[in-house]
């Protein structure tokens, strides 16, 4: 079972309104994705070790409520689709179990020179893990 993670909104993240700064929500999404990866072990180490490299190529953001210093978000991370080329990660994020934002990012497989890599035949037990947690969800 994949824990969520969690983030505690800091001061410098917030704008002269006092409120987070949506452009953060990003960087959110990446640590829990990181945290995410760490925990179902590939983290993203392996993929270097692997010479893989995995660029963001779809961010939607969907804000539902306001954060604030000293919020801390839960930030859920759950697999939507996952396939040779591509995964989509869907994230909920909520403050004291009220919903604060819904999120994706869509990610391709690329070897060290750039070129898009079949995930299944070039790292199989990492797609094998991938495909088990996205038929969990």
């Amino acid at each position: 079972m994949v824990k969520p993670y969690f983030h505690k909104v800091q001061y410098y993240e917030t704008d002269k309104m006092k409120i987070t700064s949506h452009t953060n929500y990003i960087r959110f999404m990446e640590e829990a994705r990181s945290d995410y990866l760490d925990q179902i072990g590939w983290a993203y180490d392996q993929f270097e070790v692997h010479h893989i490299i995995s660029p963001v190529t779809k961010v939607t953001a969907e804000y539902k409520r306001t954060t604030t210093f000293p919020d801390v978000i839960k930030i859920e991370t759950t697999i939507d689709k996952v396939s040779k080329h591509r995964l989509v990660l869907n994230y909920t994020m909520t403050v004291n179990a009220k919903l604060v934002c819904k999120a994706s990012s869509e990610h391709c497989f690329l070897d060290s020179d750039g070129k898009i890599i079949n995930l299944q035949k070039q790292v199989p037990k990492f797609y094998e893990r991938l495909s088990e947690l996205a038929a969990i969800n």
